[in-house]
């Protein structure tokens, strides 16, 4: 079978592989259908990301058609649409316990530690597994794992109906935060360099949409709130400096939630923190979301079909990861059809 292998930082190549079996009881194998370029993905092929292990297969985003089950799968049977989650956890540290298998301390994630599915054939466990609707079009649900992490954002910053939450940054992730919001019914100011960007933001429902080129994004945040400050502040832009202006967004009994993964330390007064007593919450991944995410995408709720930037086919995959890098204000999602 033909895989999508990034050998080492700057080399993307399309190689032959045996096709994957079953192995354990609980073992599914599908027939990958879609895959999403993430920008996860392009720092890993990129050398930036430090998480990644080479060679690897990426692709943490897939969908795709069951194959076959092992022996003591209930959950699917062949014929059945799934999408993967990209998570492998032990289910017995600490972060486990305490139901957050997306911070487990032996987390392994498909795509950067372990081999994703940018693959025709894909083996994964029963619980990774999670049932989508067969009218429901793949390069739609291969956008569950994305709408996902905006889930968890909104989880871990406690967004509720009335907050106004600020998101720094209009990229992908930012914009799945954006729609996770509105529907919990927050007020929603969202930032960023390219106006193209803030354009497609509006049209998703922002209340506010800010232009950091070319305007003090912090002061306008603060009028718009009455000197306050937002409820939530979303950082996803992820650099050194949008951490330090997240802190300062923010209102009292504020809620920070920090995206990034970023090694290099930002400066912060402590100060800042006791004085307003802000909560500084990391997210990643997601902590059971793709449930609730799945409902949403049956009653029609996400603007998925918006979303997806173009389509290309497993033989031109180097041209995808090519237009994506090229092309940061008109790209949302990327999508390889495996077939």
């Amino acid at each position: 079978m033909k895989v999508s292998l990034i050998e080492k930082p700057g080399v993307l190549v399309l190689a032959d592989r045996n096709e994957p079996q079953i192995m354990n009881p609980t073992d599914v194998k599908m027939k990958v259908k879609c895959v999403g370029i993430c920008g996860s993905d392009m720092h890993i092929l990129h050398g930036t990301n430090a998480f990644a292990v080479y060679p690897l297969v990426w692709g943490h985003e897939a969908v795709g058609e069951v194959l076959e089950v092992g022996r003591a799968v209930t959950k699917v049977k062949p014929g059945d649409h799934i999408a993967a989650e990209p998570i492998r956890y032990c289910g017995t540290c600490y972060a486990c316990k305490k139901g957050r298998h997306n911070a487990c301390h032996n987390l392994k994630v498909m795509g950067a530690h372990i081999d994703g599915a940018a693959q025709e054939y894909f083996v994964l466990p029963e619980e990774n597994t999670f049932l989508i609707p067969s009218e429901i079009p793949y390069e739609h649900a291969v956008l569950t794992e994305p709408f996902t992490i905006g889930a968890q954002a909104c989880l871990r910053g406690g967004v509720e109906a009335g907050d106004t939450v600020f998101i720094m940054g209009a990229g992908t992730i930012g914009l799945t935060i954006l729609v996770n919001a509105k529907l919990l019914g927050a007020k929603v100011i969202i930032s960023d360099i390219f106006d193209e960007k803030l354009d497609f933001a509006r049209g998703l429902g922002a209340d506010v949409c800010l232009n950091a080129k070319k305007q003090d994004v912090i002061e306008e945040v603060k009028n718009i709130t009455d000197g306050y400050g937002a409820n939530v502040v979303v950082d996803a832009v992820c650099t050194v400096s949008s951490f330090e202006q997240a802190i300062d967004a923010a209102g009292a009994a504020g809620r920070i939630v920090e995206m990034s993964f970023n090694t290099k330390p930002s400066e912060i007064a402590p100060v800042k923190l006791a004085a307003k007593e802000l909560t500084v919450l990391g997210s990643r991944h997601q902590t059971n979301r793709f449930l609730p995410v799945i409902e949403y995408l049956k009653a029609g709720k996400l603007p998925v079909d918006d979303f997806v930037t173009r389509k290309y086919p497993l033989s031109e995959v180097s041209e995808a990861f090519h237009y994506a890098g090229k092309h940061p204000a008109l790209v949302r999602k990327i999508i390889v059809e495996m077939e």
